[in-house]
């Protein structure tokens, strides 16, 4: 066959992700598909993978895609008469201390919240379903019945059938050599067989997918590791059926594999292949055995296994897998090249993924936007940061390591730290803070008392800082405190179509006066919310946008991505131009007041405008905005003025029992308040309706804005979803988020975030109800509701009002 001079897509990449990918788009969107592969279908890392498909993540949209993969692979073979291996074996998941007990328990309740039955079983239990385990040591383990395994290699030639059944062209021994840019998009492919003209491209090239995007100055922060399975000689009595294992306390797993056993596992000192660019020609090939290394998983698995003592090893695998900084996958358009799509980095969850993957990966590239909240898989999720490849090799090096370790809420990373720090950061040291790191930034968590050691404990209950965080919450609702929030992303957008662009961007409306500044949503095009964030109008033609840290890249991107054709409206990254102090508690005037002339009066500087004021001789963008529920503002200061000016108010603020705070009790005060969280309580599956932030929409107004048609469609009609809050007494129970929400004994939703309130005394979660025939208030208010939090029913109240208002009564229960 010769390669086409022009194709709709070109999928780069012949693994399970590329041959998913290029499936889809030809089975669900009759698209014009060429894939290329460098050498031949499954040659890079997918030949190699061991193989197992689970499906539980802590994000319900990933889950989905993984169950997707599942019902997939069961379906493929009677589609394209190629077997996938597909065997729906189940999975243990073997548990020996009450963390990981708890750990399973709560991963349990996550399931059902997400439709999956995962069972907790005895000892006992496991034995009779695993004779060959030594149990000794076990508290117990979970169970997911329909997890599973598959052949890697027989997967993808059975997507690669099933892709040119539905009409695309594989292509193998092309290798794409670069690409011609215009106007910051691709516009051909350049291969070693030659040059195809295209519209969109879409990098599935595994472990080269970091190189392959730097030729169109994209980054794709990946870093190949060396992961090592053994797969042994036929073990007497091992069913064929035999469940997979994962047994993580030992940091190994198992699956049958023609009566013997594949075992690996994921080690505390993991071995990088390289920072640099991995060969071209890596075609089936691996590295040398290497048992001294992996000795510590031989150690562990006969342990468990005590069969493996004499049964003889067949083969060593020894090979290179794609993984990322924070282990997840890397999906979705790149920020820096509106039609380079991209689906790598599967951390070995790529089998598992596979199916799902390619089935969205291939709806985002025809749509233009993701189909699902596929936030934590999104490329937008990374930084310049992420170009550092030491940085990246040592941070995935952590993420590997931790693959298996227990996952304890509130937990940091630790490599290459510290990375981005603000000008008070020694000043905040000083003061005893606790650092936490977003997108690269140092942030103060919490501030450490007197006689309690500055750092993290960490545990499943109550962790070290739940008291010192509660005096910090009290001090804001009681005093005045400070948030260096310095790592907000900021940008302007100016220009003479500014307001244009960002009337048909926002759904609220931002045509205020200057001086003016607004809450806003961003929609996709079903009216789901893929930002939210404050824009302020500094002149007629100059607005200032403040969102969060770890959304620069996204938000930015998306901004950018939507701006009108043709309008003159520039838009800029000032992240770096300023720091950002936030005042906030009843006394915040006060101090502020006596920082500055200008007047800070309610009359003269009201809620929701900003002003340009002078502290310590600098000028400062004073926003009246607040994410805790007090009186405060956001100044936005020069970044090298930023210390001067926090000395100023600390001064000022001293006979006001001023003290800086940290991001710790800026998340109980927003909960107590009802204030939403983007990533948690609001995603693009969510629309302002269902989260009740419909006051926030111009829906009466006549303007046209991303998401208004899909908004109007559902207009009038019931909601089957709505935002609510929940509280629960008892002081020893935890609330995290996904815990199953009952309502009248039936699942009726989950929690999407959940903590606690010092001032009301409880546990607070949010969720939405969810009911197909609707959910109105009397809905809402005449049920009985109760949580499962760790697979235990304990009572809740539900509540539509924020639990706490400065302006009312104070605290509303």
């Amino acid at each position: 066959m010769t390669l086409p001079s022009q194709a709709a897509i070109v999928v780069i990449g012949g693994g399970i992700i590329g041959c998913s990918t290029a499936y889809h788009l030809a089975r669900d969107h009759k698209a014009d598909v060429v894939l290329l592969e460098q050498g031949k279908l499954t040659s890079g890392s997918t030949w190699h993978a061991a193989g197992l498909v689970g499906q539980l993540r802590s994000s319900a949209s990933i889950t989905r895609v993984l169950k997707y993969s599942v019902d997939l692979y069961k379906g493929l073979e009677a589609e394209t008469g190629l077997a996938t291996g597909w065997k729906m074996t189940g999975c243990l998941r073997l548990a020996t201390n009450a963390d990981r007990w708890t750990e399973y328990k709560r991963l349990a309740t996550t399931a059902k919240s997400f439709g999956m039955d995962m069972q907790l079983l005895s000892p006992a239990e496991v034995k009779s379903m695993w004779p060959l385990l030594e149990t000794g040591d076990l508290v117990g383990a979970s169970w997911l019945p329909t997890d599973g395994q598959a052949s890697p290699s027989d997967i993808t030639q059975s997507l690669a059938k099933g892709a040119r059944m539905h009409g695309a062209k594989l292509f193998e021994d092309v290798r794409v050599t670069g690409f011609e840019m215009k106007d910051g998009r691709i516009a051909m492919v350049k291969t070693s067989k030659g040059d195809i003209a295209c519209d969109k491209v879409v990098n599935c090239a595994g472990q080269w997918a970091r190189q392959v995007g730097a030729m169109a100055g994209i980054n794709v922060p990946l870093q190949p590791v060396k992961h090592q399975y053994i797969i042994t000689e036929k073990i007497d009595g091992l069913a064929t059926d035999a469940p997979t294992i994962r047994d993580p306390d030992r940091r190994t797993y198992f699956k049958e594999e023609v009566g013997g056993l594949v075992m690996g596992g994921y080690e505390p000192n993991p071995q990088a292949w390289t920072t640099g660019d991995v060969p071209d020609d890596w075609e089936f090939r691996l590295f040398d055995d290497d048992y001294d290394h992996f000795e510590q998983h031989m150690r562990q698995a006969m342990a468990r296994v005590p069969a493996l003592e004499t049964v003889g090893v067949k083969q060593m695998i020894n090979g290179p897998e794609s993984f990322t900084p924070d282990g997840n996958f890397i999906l979705g358009v790149a920020p820096e090249c509106a039609n380079m799509f991209v689906g790598a980095g599967f951390n070995a969850f790529g089998i598992a993924s596979g199916g799902g993957a390619g089935w969205v990966l291939a709806q985002w590239v025809v749509d233009g936007e993701a189909p699902l909240d596929l936030w934590v898989v999104d490329i937008r999720r990374f930084s310049n940061l992420h170009r550092d490849r030491q940085w990246v090799c040592d941070r995935t090096l952590e993420a590997y390591g931790k693959h298996y370790t227990i996952g304890f809420p509130h937990e940091e990373y630790a490599s290459g730290r510290p990375r981005i720090v603000s000008p008070l950061y020694d000043r905040l040291k000083q003061q005893r803070a606790v650092f936490g790191s977003k997108l690269g930034w140092e942030r103060p968590n919490w501030f450490a008392p007197e006689g309690v050691e500055p750092q993290d404990v960490y545990s499943m209950g109550r962790q070290n800082w739940f008291a010192a965080v509660g005096d910090e919450h009290r001090h804001v609702r009681e005093r005045v405190g400070i948030f260096d929030q310095s790592s907000f992303a900021k940008y302007e957008l100016s220009g003479p179509d500014a307001l244009k662009a960002l009337d048909w961007i926002c759904a609220n409306d931002v045509s205020k006066p200057v001086g003016r500044l607004t809450y806003t949503q961003l929609l996709n095009t079903r009216g789901g919310i893929e930002a939210d964030l404050t824009v302020a109008r500094l002149a007629e033609e100059k607005f200032y946008i403040v969102t969060g840290t770890g959304f620069r890249t996204h938000d930015l991107s998306w901004i950018g991505d939507h701006i009108g054709e043709g309008l003159d409206a520039t838009l800029v990254d000032v992240t770096e131009d300023f720091g950002t102090l936030s005042l906030m508690g009843p006394r915040a005037r006060d101090v502020l007041s006596a920082v500055t002339e200008a007047d800070v009066s309610n009359s003269s500087f009201p809620f929701g405008h900003v002003r340009e004021i002078a502290i310590a001789g600098h000028t400062v963008r004073a926003l009246r905005v607040t994410y805790v529920g007090e009186l405060g503002w956001e100044l936005h200061v020069p970044i090298a003025a930023t210390g001067e000016v926090f000395d100023a108010l600390m001064a000022a603020g001293g006979k006001h029992g001023i003290r800086p705070v940290g991001y710790r009790a800026l998340e109980s005060l927003r909960l107590e308040k009802g204030y939403r969280a983007w990533g948690s309580d609001i995603t693009p599956n969510d629309t302002p309706q269902e989260a009740g932030l419909g006051w926030a929409v111009k829906l009466r107004k006549n303007t046209d804005f991303v998401g208004r048609r899909a908004l109007e469609k559902t207009s009038g009609a019931a909601l089957k979803k709505r935002f609510a809050g929940f509280t629960v007494v008892d002081p020893e129970i935890v609330l995290l988020g996904r815990e199953t929400i009952l309502r009248n004994g039936e699942p009726v939703g989950y929690l999407t975030s959940g903590g606690y309130g010092y001032t009301v005394s409880r546990n607070i979660g949010y969720g939405y109800v969810r009911n197909a025939d609707g959910v109105s208030d009397d809905f809402l208010a005449s049920g009985d509701y109760e949580l499962v939090v760790a697979m235990e029913r304990t009572p809740a109240q539900i509540h539509i009002e924020p639990m706490y208002d400065p302006t009312a009564a104070r605290v509303k229960m």
